[in-house]
């Protein structure tokens, strides 16, 4: 849904012809190429993520299938000093914040080292964050002290539509707009909030509204349209950085896949609206835009699908040769100092363990 009193830009219709006067960035074939390029291996990555948890090999995933422009225009925008406090949906920001895809894979393995990152550019990022709309006040803490600070830098928080129904993220609007954040939150508009519509939801024509009365600006952007996301999240981010306050950029996608694996979207969704969807997806949007300008065609499609696949399967060797996590590491990232009064329990941990091992798993506790 739109409103005449909230902006709305798209640059590209589904088919990838301009339907509008074209942003400075359309004029950049190499940033073009670049953004393409990211969101192709995003998708296949996220294509691999799912057949490794129908195998058995990582637990429960959040597809990104459809969403990807969101993401990648994200992370070619943020400065390395930013700090991204993700949600779940967040895979193709985070590999372009330096985040591994083994580390992606470890995370929803369930295991601790997917969270610990190595690449010192994503080292301050803070982790995926499953619980609903609680990353949005992490953000504020954040933008806090950058505020306190008087530093340039900018937190930025994503979450779904869901999430903007949540206390959570109007206590986060609040306060980021009463003491004027550098802050900006990011709202993927995928229409659908596991098995609820978009259209029930709320009752608001536009999500972005409800940053009016937070007292700072909301907009919408085409979530399909990467030229369009990437537009408006460069000048969010750049109000920000300048000591202008926050913004809400509520991105216009659709979710093409299942909520999650452990969700069956046919049993709620119409196959009808799915098709339709399809016909406004991302990538295919770029891929023509950039291919009715001469900088894309089917030999660089192939050679790229195949280096993405390369990539993506290196990654899943380094991930399965992780090994097992140690046990007590459950425990090992709850505290910045360990409290010693659990020390007993994280000892008795490490016994119960030793003594299972000790017993190939036969014994009793």
């Amino acid at each position: 849904m739109h409103d005449p009193a909230i902006a709305y830009t798209r640059y590209l219709d589904p088919d990838g012809h301009p339907c509008a006067e074209l942003p400075a960035c359309a004029e950049d074939a190499e940033l073009l190429e670049r953004l393409y390029r990211q969101m192709v291996l995003t998708r296949l990555f996220d294509q691999k993520a799912v057949a490794l948890q129908r195998t058995g090999r990582i637990g429960t995933y959040a597809p990104t299938l459809g969403q990807e422009a969101i993401g990648v225009a994200l992370g070619a925008l943020m400065h390395a000093e930013d700090i991204l406090v993700p949600y779940y949906r967040d895979t193709a920001v985070q590999l372009m914040r330096g985040v591994r895809m083994e580390e992606i894979l470890l995370y929803w393995g369930g295991d601790e080292r997917g969270s610990d990152f190595v690449d010192p550019a994503a080292k301050e990022d803070f982790p995926l964050c499953v619980p609903i709309a609680t990353q949005a006040l992490h953000a504020c803490g954040v933008a806090s002290a950058f505020k306190m600070r008087g530093q340039a830098r900018v937190a930025v928080t994503t979450c779904g539509d869901g999430a903007t129904s949540k206390g959570d993220f109007l206590e986060a609007l609040n306060v980021a707009g009463a003491w004027q954040l550098p802050v900006v939150f990011v709202v993927n508009n995928n229409q659908w909030a596991i098995s609820v519509p978009r259209s029930i939801q709320c009752g608001a024509p536009t999500l972005a509204q409800k940053a009016i009365g937070a007292g700072f600006t909301g907009e919408q952007v085409d979530g399909n349209d990467i030229l369009a996301v990437h537009a408006r999240l460069q000048a969010a981010l750049d109000r920000a950085r300048q000591g202008k306050g926050p913004t809400l950029v509520e991105c216009l996608s659709y979710r093409l896949g299942d909520h999650t694996t452990a969700d069956d979207a046919t049993r709620y969704r119409p196959a009808e609206e799915v098709k339709q969807a399809w016909q406004r997806e991302p990538v295919k949007r770029l891929q023509a835009f950039l291919a009715a300008r001469g900088n894309w065609d089917e030999a660089r499609e192939q050679d790229l699908i195949a280096t993405c696949q390369a990539q993506v399967q290196q990654a899943v060797e380094r991930f399965e040769k992780a090994g097992e996590q140690a046990p007590e590491a459950i425990l090992d990232y709850l505290y910045a100092r360990w409290p010693a009064v659990l020390a007993e329990q994280r000892e008795m941990l490490r016994e119960r363990v030793a003594r299972r091992q000790a017993t190939g798993g036969q014994g009793h506790e």
